[in-house]
């Protein structure tokens, strides 16, 4: 009972704290506010839900007027999306999300509360997703060609999406790391280009080989240069010999077997047999008719 009455006490005096603010005039400020960024695809995220006001979301380049969204004005929502309203890439943006009445409201309020964001750079701070991979190995098995399939982004130009190779061209690379299918070794290296040739050395040719491949720009910070790794792609495993692939215990054990099945059988044989002439000893015997004393 002390429990749920100390709840009540406590839930009258925050809407009582919570009303008192609305009706003279001041409302809640937004509370984390942050940005989430893939592939180009930017958000502006922030809380709690509102109750009795709403949200309107100002952005600007560093130095320069703030502008606002359509769609983020007087808003109950917690997110605004800014894809198409950072519209240069490699500016610098900051946002304030203001708390004003609801939709339809009015106030007496000369400036509204409001929070505001952390620096956000489209160009250097969006997250890359994976890319995607296929090998193909050479006829003479000396090297392996990875063709990388670059992602696609949330902008577009004239009706079509752009990949993160028109957004950072030569900027952009690829870091594959690689190994052996049967080891954790592994192998570092980056490509400039899309179509990545990786040449074996002698003792490679023809086993599988394992790789891993993720977007590399160099020109942005170190925890921000790689994007997600792709799924592991493998190449076939075609130079092993019969006895390499499985081993020499594998094919003991198997031969140890088909002898053991193969002397079953025989033995079975020789058994049927056996009693086969026995039975027919036997008849032979009971059909011979008894001599005269």
């Amino acid at each position: 009972m002390l429990k749920t009455g100390k709840m009540v006490c406590l839930m009258t005096l925050f809407m009582t704290v919570l009303l008192t603010d609305i009706a003279s005039g001041e409302y809640p400020k937004a509370q984390n506010v942050s940005w989430s960024s893939f592939n180009f695809k930017t958000l502006l995220m922030w809380s709690p839900k509102p109750v009795n006001y709403s949200y309107t979301v100002e952005y600007s380049v560093l130095g320069q007027d703030r502008q606002t969204n359509p769609h983020c004005i007087r808003t109950t929502e917690t997110e605004c999306d800014l894809t198409t309203s950072l519209t240069d890439l490699k500016a610098t943006y900051s946002a304030d999300v203001l708390s004003e009445p609801p939709l339809g409201g009015t106030s007496d309020i000369i400036e509204f509360p409001h929070t505001r964001s952390e620096r956000f750079c489209p160009y250097k701070d969006t997250q890359i997703g994976r890319p995607e991979v296929t090998v193909e190995v050479s006829e003479d098995k000396r090297k392996i060609t990875l063709h990388v399939k670059d992602p696609l982004t949330a902008l577009f130009r004239d009706s079509r999406a752009l990949s993160i190779r028109d957004v950072f061209a030569d900027d952009l690379q690829y870091r594959v790391t690689y190994r052996k299918a049967q080891s954790t070794g592994k192998k570092v290296t980056t490509s400039e280009s899309s179509v990545i040739v990786i040449e074996l050395r002698n003792e490679d040719r023809g086993q599988s080989n394992c790789f891993n491949v993720q977007a590399f720009i160099p020109s942005r910070s170190p925890d921000q240069q790689l994007g997600e790794l792709s799924h592991t792609v493998c190449s076939p495993d075609e130079g092993q010999t019969f006895f390499e692939e499985y081993g020499i215990g594998v094919i003991a054990f198997g031969l140890l077997i088909i002898v053991a099945v193969i002397s079953a059988v025989i033995a079975f044989t020789v058994v049927c047999c056996r009693r086969s002439r026995r039975r027919a000893n036997q008849r032979e015997k009971e059909g011979v008719p008894l001599r005269a004393v």
